[in-house]
């Protein structure tokens, strides 16, 4: 977990800056299927990056215990803290350093793939609560939904040897469900509004992007900006998204 904690300490400004937010409608659904209200609860959120999970939940009233193995992905979620409401740990997500029974949630946002799916969900049990769920979330963008972005995912898998994506026969969302006995699953669909460079930002902020070296990494975006402003030569993307959420009572 050291090695991928330095993997994403390399992109953090991409991921900081490039990252999407998720939907309001991805909270709604996580206290109907969970039955837990996020006000007043308290969530160990891990894998948690530079807190684009850990902040929203903070905003919802929770407090919120963040668990990352980058040490930069945490310095600048902490930077962004507005209150003592949010704890940060660096630690590893299949060795939580807390005590039994401390928290209502435990999140995996964009993470829980990293971790040992049998490990993870054991330690994840022992610190919840009797009535807590574990909660995994992806924002996904929905290559199905606009012919741009299939042929960008597209162009990415050709060009990309690291590339792991929608445009592969073999990708599927992270299998949480099947790690946990009781589950809820939902999609919940979005648009995201974005600019180009910011779009790009969050392609640099992905493990297979970070894999290879600056020089082709710089080749291969730059290849990606042309492509975009010839289909939206005012700069701004309509992105179909969609949110995988996986809850489990």
């Amino acid at each position: 977990m050291r090695e991928l904690g330095r993997v994403f300490d390399s992109v953090a400004d991409a991921y900081d800056a490039g990252r999407p937010t998720y939907p309001d409608e991805m909270y709604h659904a996580l206290s109907e299927a969970s039955g837990i209200q996020l006000a007043g609860a308290t969530a160990v959120d891990v894998g948690a990056g530079t807190g684009i999970l850990t902040r929203a939940l903070r905003a919802r009233g929770s407090r919120v215990i963040a668990v990352d193995a980058g040490s930069e992905m945490l310095a600048r979620l902490l930077s962004k803290a507005t209150d003592d409401g949010i704890a940060a740990l660096l630690a590893d997500g299949n060795a939580l350093p807390l005590t039994d029974g401390v928290a209502d949630l435990v999140t995996y946002a964009q993470s829980w793939h990293w971790l040992d799916p049998v490990v993870s969900i054991t330690e994840a049990r022992r610190v919840l609560r009797p009535d807590g769920a574990i909660v995994g979330c992806w924002n996904l963008a929905h290559a199905a939904q606009a012919d741009w972005l299939a042929a960008h995912e597209a162009r990415l898998a050709a060009e990309c040897p690291t590339y792991w994506g929608p445009a592969l026969e073999e990708w599927s969302v992270p299998p949480i469900a099947a790690a946990m006995e009781v589950v809820e699953e939902r999609w919940i669909a979005w648009t995201r509004l974005v600019g180009i460079e910011d779009f790009l930002l969050n392609l640099r902020s992905h493990s297979y992007m970070a894999a290879l070296s600056p020089e082709v990494a710089d080749d291969l975006v730059a290849r990606q900006r042309v492509e975009l402003r010839q289909v939206f030569p005012e700069g701004v993307l309509y992105v179909p998204m969609r949110v995988y959420l996986a809850v489990g009572r």
